[in-house]
């Protein structure tokens, strides 16, 4: 049975690995998968970071950091639906004349 050779990976290249998941909420298996490490490297590492930063009383919780992105996303929506009955309103009253 061949045996896997351990790699190291400096302490910058851990604690940017974390922090796209701990800050950015990218997924643990989608940023293994940009690292070229196992997922369960990954948490082990999100544990570690979270160790050595422990949140701020004003840092946000996942499920409001979910519910910041989706609002984020609507307001896109949104502000795209508006440009376009904007340009719509602009033509026919072009048009109407």
């Amino acid at each position: 049975m061949a045996q896997k050779k351990s790699r190291n990976f400096s302490p910058e290249f851990r604690d940017t690995a974390a922090r796209e998941v701990v800050e950015k909420s990218r997924a643990v298996e989608d940023v293994a998968r940009d690292c070229g490490v196992t997922g369960q490297t990954i948490r082990n590492w999100v544990r570690e970071f979270r160790q050595a930063h422990p949140p701020a009383d004003t840092e946000l919780t996942v499920t409001e950091r979910a519910r910041l992105k989706e609002l984020e996303r609507r307001v896109r929506e949104l502000e795209e639906e508006n440009r376009f009955l904007g340009k719509s309103v602009a033509f026919f009253a072009k048009k109407h004349r």
